[in-house]
């Protein structure tokens, strides 16, 4: 078991909280916060109580999503821009999802969102920002909406790369996309233009809705 006593979380999410694994520094230890599941499926829709409280865990989502097509076809290429999945680890905390922590120089390397407020959007981050939404049409790989803070800015070889750190998974009613590469494209082609609409927000100030 891992111990995390004492040990204070590097994030933590509405969800999610954030270790980093006191053993082995390139790894982030998910932990869900307490009582959370049962919490969101009682407050849930009455079709939605129908699911186990499992679903309602962003853990066991992340699990289902790392599973997905897309990643079991591309094993090499697929990883050039997502954080790699390691399963689940006993913690003092409960059970957490580990997952690679994305390091610059040792240092937590920090997300899209927060360079975006410090530098704005400089040439190497549109660089950055071009690269990884080819290497979405190229993979199909399907995320949730893509936020700037569930993007990580990692330096190297001289340029910025992006890296997925949450937001897995499929948000379509009909789960069409994980069927047919064809609606896959179509939701792949969604959430590009939703990731600039946010980007847009954010660099905007937040003014009004961003969708």
């Amino acid at each position: 078991m891992i111990n995390l006593d004492g040990i204070q979380p590097f994030a933590e999410g509405g969800n999610r909280i954030c270790y980093q694994h006191p053993d082995h520094k390139n790894i982030c230890l998910k932990i869900t916060h307490p009582g959370l599941p049962k919490k969101l499926k009682k407050e849930a829709s009455w079709y939605k109580k129908l699911r186990s409280e499992e679903s309602f865990d962003d853990n066991f989502r992340e699990k289902n999503a790392y599973q997905q097509k897309a990643i079991n076809m591309h094993d090499g290429k697929i990883w050039n821009h997502l954080a790699k999945w390691y399963g689940f680890k006993e913690t003092s905390l409960g059970i957490a999802s580990a997952t690679e922590l994305i390091l610059n120089d040792g240092i937590i390397a920090g997300t899209l969102e927060s360079y975006l407020f410090k530098y704005g959007k400089t040439q190497q981050i549109t660089d950055a920002i071009n690269d990884f939404e080819q290497w979405l049409r190229e993979t199909l790989l399907l995320t949730k909406n893509i936020l700037p803070h569930n993007l990580v800015v990692q330096s190297k070889d001289d340029a910025l790369v992006l890296k997925i750190i949450d937001g897995l998974g499929c948000s379509s009613f009909l789960k069409l996309p994980e069927l047919n590469n064809f609606f896959a494209r179509k939701y792949v082609e969604r959430r590009i233009d939703l990731m600039h609409s946010r980007i847009d927000w954010d660099l905007s100030g937040r003014q009004g809705k961003w969708k």
